[in-house]
C-alpha cells in the first residue's frame, strides 16, 4: 500500500531551511549555503545498496561540481551511531550526512514511503545491485531498529537562492537524477 507524502513541495519555491548537527558534529543550515546551488539528496538507511552505490557515484562527481559552486548536502532514516560504524559513511565527509531518524525533515520535503514501490525493486533488482554494491566495496547490511523498508529517495537541486529549480522523487529505488542533470545544472548559468 503505497501513501502519499505529508507536503508536497513546488518547482521555483525556496527550499524549506533546516539548520541541523550532520554525523561528524558540524552545524548545517541551509540558510549558509546561499550564493551557491546545492544539491540535496534524501536516502534511505545506511546498509541500503541501491542508496550506498548512488552515494559512492555522487562522492566521485563531487571535485567536478564545486568547480561550478555547487555543494551537496545527504540525509539518511538512518541514527547517527549507525552511521558512525560505518568506515564508507565516515569517508563521505566533507559531504555532510544528516541523520534523520524520526524523519522529521522527510516529511517536510515531501518524502514519499511506499511498501509497494520498494518491494518491486527489491523484487527487480536487488540481486544486481548486492553484487555491484559487493564489488564497488560499498556497505549492504540489514536495516536497523526504527529504520524503513519503505523510505523511496528524492533529490533536490537549488539554485543560488536556494530555489527548488529540479526535484526527483523516485518511482524505484534505482531511479535518480541523471548524472548529467546534475552536472547540467551545476555549469549552466541560471
Amino acid at each position: 500500500m503505497s501513501s502519499s507524502p505529508i507536503h508536497s513541495l513546488s518547482l521555483n519555491v525556496s527550499a524549506p531551511q533546516f539548520s541541523m548537527v550532520d554525523i561528524f558534529g558540524r552545524k548545517i543550515e541551509l540558510a549558509t549555503y546561499k550564493g551557491k546551488k546545492v544539491f540535496i539528496g534524501f536516502f534511505r538507511h545506511a546498509g541500503c545498496p541501491f542508496c550506498n552505490l548512488r552515494v559512492h557515484t555522487l562522492v566521485k562527481l563531487r571535485e567536478k561540481l564545486l568547480q561550478h559552486n555547487m555543494e551537496m548536502i545527504f540525509f539518511f532514516e538512518s541514527r547517527q551511531e549507525t552511521m558512525l560504524r560505518s568506515m564508507f559513511h565516515q569517508e563521505v565527509s566533507p559531504i555532510p550526512l544528516i541523520a534523520d531518524p524520526e524523519k522529521k525533515w522527510y516529511s517536510i520535503y515531501g518524502i514519499e514511503d511506499s511498501f509497494a514501490k520498494s518491494a518491486y525493486s527489491h523484487l527487480t533488482t536487488f540481486i544486481q545491485t548486492a553484487i555491484k554494491a559487493q564489488r564497488t566495496k560499498v556497505p549492504i547490511h540489514t536495516m536497523a531498529t526504527g529504520e524503513s523498508f519503505s523510505t523511496m529517495p528524492a533529490e533536490f537541486l537549488l539554485d543560488e537562492n536556494l530555489i527548488i529549480r529540479k526535484m526527483h522523487y523516485s518511482q524505484t529505488l534505482n531511479d535518480r537524477l541523471s548524472l548529467q542533470v546534475i552536472e547540467d545544472f551545476a555549469a549552466s548559468n541560471k
